[in-house]
């Protein structure tokens, strides 16, 4: 057990690391959540949170306190989070929208932790980018008239949890495909994904 979580903890920071200094688009950012999730699958609840934790200290060695803080939260709960819930047999449907709702939290608390380190507040510049885009919409859409601010905001989370839900599906599709082959198979997912899958 030891091994295994000192292993998959440094493979997890390893990619972290390795997407800060060469990012090379989301393909890095699919693996953050799977190596903790495979110790919490093989080896139970203190592995997985040993894990995550583990990653956060070495990431806390090489980079920086708040460098592993930001992967910590959301990555490295995300992975103790799948990892329980594919232990638990729960439902695709429960562990992605678990896993969104994670991946929600943890972009707020990096919008809050980079803001107070920068003396800028970020949220307000997401929110004038997304007005910009609601401005678009609504002339295509011929509406005459400016969005408001709770239609702007509405907005923005509605973009953040579509986008969290889709990463979260993603990594559920690259660890069934992963797992499988490790023996550790995941719940049964829904008929029209065993159809993707099969294609």
């Amino acid at each position: 057990m030891l091994v295994e979580t000192a292993f998959l903890a440094s493979t997890a920071s390893l990619l972290w690391l390795l997407n800060y200094y060469f990012p090379v688009g989301p393909i890095f950012r699919i693996f953050f959540p799977i190596p903790i999730a495979l110790i919490y699958l093989r080896w139970g609840n203190r592995a997985g949170w040993m894990s995550a934790l583990v990653s956060g200290l070495l990431l806390s060695v090489l980079m920086g306190p708040v460098r592993s803080i930001l992967f910590v939260m959301p990555y490295g709960v995300m992975g103790v989070q799948l990892g329980a819930c594919w232990r638990r047999q729960a439902s695709w449907l429960t562990s992605i929208s678990l896993g969104a709702l994670v991946d929600c939290l943890g972009v707020f608390f990096r919008f809050g932790l980079t803001s107070a380190l920068l003396g800028e507040d970020l949220w307000m510049y997401l929110m004038a980018r997304i007005r910009d885009l609601s401005e678009w919409l609504f002339v295509q859409l011929g509406i005459l008239a400016e969005p408001s601010l709770l239609v702007i905001q509405i907005l923005a989370i509605s973009l953040i949890l579509l986008s969290n839900f889709v990463y979260v599906f993603v990594v559920h599709l690259v660890a069934i495909l992963m797992f499988e082959r490790l023996g550790n198979p995941l719940p049964k997912p829904p008929a029209w994904v065993e159809t993707l899958l099969e294609l």
